[in-house]
């Protein structure tokens, strides 16, 4: 059986520090290639530098080290990108082609390419949006990750490129700091809550959205890359659904842990990409075909955040 030797792009960021160590965990430290923009001298084990917009550099690495699977999540968040929309569309779509040309050249065994609910537009339903529901995204960074799904069912059916996806909900997680997302200050708030016992929420706090803790996305994520070919109906993006919540639920909850924690909401433009985001996604097709189940309610999700954060201060 063929060793696989593992590229991931955007491993510095929120979800790529902690996929990179669980990739580790199952390949070995020597078998997984983080890389990056800037180099992050806190991984052990192999780190390049790359700019995933730039083709020759990525396959000079995928020849280097005889890569045969990549997971790409290097990206410019939602709403950073709402302030450089043609800069973030060349960086977002850029590198994602870039990937998928370079599976199809060197025949890699399989590509990740997460997408998001950023592809839901107002006309979505508030409530259990269905896998084939009509994507119409309101914001670059949305716009970009339709056009993604699209192209990585394209190199599948035409190339038999091996791509899959899931739609991220907001994933949250103790292991860095907020990364320029509509859904990020369900991350803010926490290390808020510690150090300055108060915190102000740029969203309304009637705003539920679909979240996903990150045990739970580094899990469906990993479920989904092992399942069998033959298990995989969707090539587009799987709906991934773990849990949803307001701001003001969210504080509610943490607040029994912080009593003096409070908060006040001072909603701005990201409340209008909140806005046209659902607030939970029908994901039964994930959990049929590679029996998706999260693992994290708010109840957990929250304890487990506070227990980190609080035990290891440099964290918060």
């Amino acid at each position: 059986m063929q060793r696989e030797k593992i590229l991931v792009t955007g491993a510095n960021g929120q979800i790529g520090k902690v996929l990179v160590a669980a990739l580790k965990k199952l390949f070995g430290n020597d078998n997984i290639i983080a890389t990056d923009l800037r180099a992050d001298n806190t991984y052990e084990g192999i780190f390049e530098l790359l700019d995933a917009t730039d083709s020759n550099t990525l396959s000079k690495l995928i020849m280097q080290y005889q890569i045969t699977q990549i997971y790409h999540l290097a990206a410019v968040l939602s709403a950073k990108g709402e302030t450089d929309p043609t800069g973030s569309w060349h960086i977002n779509m850029s590198s994602t082609l870039n990937v998928l040309e370079a599976g199809r050249i060197f025949k890699l065994s399989k590509v990740f390419i997460p997408s998001s609910i950023a592809v839901f537009g107002q006309s979505a339903p508030k409530e259990g949006v269905p896998q084939s529901f009509y994507p119409e995204p309101a914001t670059v960074y949305g716009i970009a990750k339709v056009a993604g799904e699209n192209w990585g069912a394209y190199y599948f059916n035409k190339y038999g490129l091996d791509v899959r996806s899931l739609r991220y909900p907001g994933v949250i997680g103790y292991q860095s700091a907020p990364g320029g997302g509509t859904t990020d200050y369900a991350v803010d708030i926490f290390h808020k809550a510690i150090k300055e016992k108060h915190y102000t929420c740029f969203l309304d706090k009637g705003t539920r959205l679909p979240m996903i803790y990150m045990d739970d996305a580094i899990r469906a994520t990993l479920k989904l890359m092992e399942a069998p070919s033959d298990q995989i109906s969707i090539r587009t993006a799987y709906n991934l659904q773990a849990l949803s919540f307001s701001p003001e639920e969210l504080a509610s909850e943490i607040q029994q842990y912080i009593g003096d924690f409070s908060v006040d909401y001072a909603p701005d433009f990201r409340q209008g990409i909140a806005n046209g985001w659902p607030a939970s996604i029908d994901d039964s097709i994930a959990r049929q075909d590679w029996n998706w189940k999260p693992a994290y309610g708010l109840q957990s999700l929250v304890k487990d955040m506070l227990d980190h954060l609080i035990e290891s201060p440099q964290l918060a």
